[in-house]
């Protein structure tokens, strides 16, 4: 998992790290511009600082040639959103005369799971591309993390592309630096693309992607403000349930986890436990012609109060109608502490079981008592006795009847 650090906090540590960096000011309303070209000039660069990529693609990466224009771009910049994220912060940036552009990232290698560094002549354009069209131009070293990236190892990196002398010195350097930024901040990527030679012979960070291990933020508490926890989804902003229930996951970050995922639409209150059991349930439901009103994974024994967190956003969104509760049998997540959990939430919530259908499909730890604390809630439960495609069968049954005026028996 991984949560995405804009470009302006990104760069703040590669100059913490002693990289030089472009002068910026970030702003956060429009009418900021006009002290922001004030003190950096009127030759800069706008770019829309969302957690995407391909800005420059999607048109927002702005280069104005005026004062003028660039009052004019912003207001655009400000009223866009960029694959659905609104636009909130623009990074303004001198603009450097570039002379070449290099390339530069640490990520890790799926198959071995050991950091990756890849350098490269040619900056500016896909990495992908790069390896397609300029396999020449790339060169990857593996780090064995245990004893990281030798200062030799990185200026090689650059004397295997025809580096040499002074350059090969500062772009070893750079490596060095952007590889301890890497590891400090428990990053899962950080690339430079472009790293670029200015006019005046200058190493600079033209644009800076930076990911950090989204289960790390604990021990990084200066990332804090900086990252949204649970951000691994990047296809849109996070919804203000799924914030909730980030925050209730991460109240108590070593016991159990509670992953949720709203969806458009759907009656259906959907937790289950498991990769594998959740994506069981959610096909089965959606086989059957029902729609689930979200994605969830619960496991690893969370706590009665982090089911109930969990379970209490679940039932808050509008439209939910009844509620699935189901994991597969092997499991550790102890039984009675899923049914206090839940018990508590539709206490609070004010749902009452016979209006309110419930299907309860739960086996393991403790299952006795959860079973009995279910039961004496008005809650129909199953253990073993029953497959979890059965379960998914019964709770749409029950949501049909709702809906048909027949209530939930």
């Amino acid at each position: 998992m991984l949560a995405r650090i804009l470009e302006d906090a990104g760069k703040k540590f590669l100059a913490e790290a002693g990289l030089k960096v472009p002068e910026s000011k970030t702003i956060t309303a429009p009418d900021e511009i006009t002290k922001a070209l004030d003190e950096l000039g009127e030759e800069v660069v706008l770019k829309a600082l969302v957690p995407v990529g391909k800005r420059k693609k999607a048109g927002a990466i702005k280069f104005p040639s005026s004062r003028e224009e660039a009052q004019e771009m912003i207001s655009e910049l400000f009223a866009m959103e960029v694959r659905e994220f609104p636009v909130n912060k623009v990074l303004i940036e001198e603009k450097v005369a570039i002379e070449e552009e290099y390339y530069i990232s640490i990520t890790y290698d799926k198959k071995s799971q050991l950091p990756v560094v890849i350098t490269s002549s040619a900056g500016g354009i896909d990495v992908e591309e790069m390896s397609r069209e300029h396999p020449d131009k790339i060169k990857k070293y593996q780090i064995d993390p245990f004893i990281g990236l030798p200062d030799y190892k990185a200026r090689e990196l650059w004397a295997e592309l025809g580096f040499s002398g002074k350059l090969l010195r500062q772009l070893g350097q750079i490596t060095s630096r952007v590889y301890q930024v890497f590891t400090d901040y428990d990053c899962t990527t950080l690339e430079i693309n472009p790293l670029v030679l200015t006019a005046d012979q200058q190493i600079l960070p033209a644009d800076c992607v930076m990911a950090t291990d989204d289960l790390a933020i604990f021990r990084q508490p200066e990332l804090e403000e900086f990252v949204q926890v649970g951000s691994e989804r990047l296809w849109r902003p996070l919804t203000e349930l799924e914030k909730e229930i980030v925050a209730v996951n991460e109240a108590e970050p070593y016991r159990g986890t509670a992953r949720y995922i709203e969806l458009e639409g759907g009656e259906i209150g959907f937790m289950c436990g498991g990769g594998g059991g959740s994506l069981v349930m959610f096909d089965s439901l959606m086989r059957l012609g029902e729609r689930p009103a979200n994605y969830t994974e619960f496991g690893g024994n969370p706590t009665a109060t982090k089911v109930y967190g969990l379970a209490k956003g679940i039932m808050k969104k509008p439209g939910v109608k009844g509620l699935l509760v189901c994991c597969n049998i092997t499991n550790n997540t102890q039984v009675d502490k899923v049914a206090e959990g839940v018990v508590k939430a539709l206490t609070e919530l004010d749902k009452d079981p016979a209006e309110f259908p419930i299907v309860v499909r739960y086996a393991g730890v403790n299952d006795e008592r959860g079973k009995e604390i279910f039961e004496n809630a008005g809650i129909e439960y199953h253990g073993e006795d029953i497959t979890m495609p059965e379960a998914a069968e019964m709770m749409v049954e029950k949501i049909r009847q709702l809906n048909s005026g027949g209530g939930s028996e």
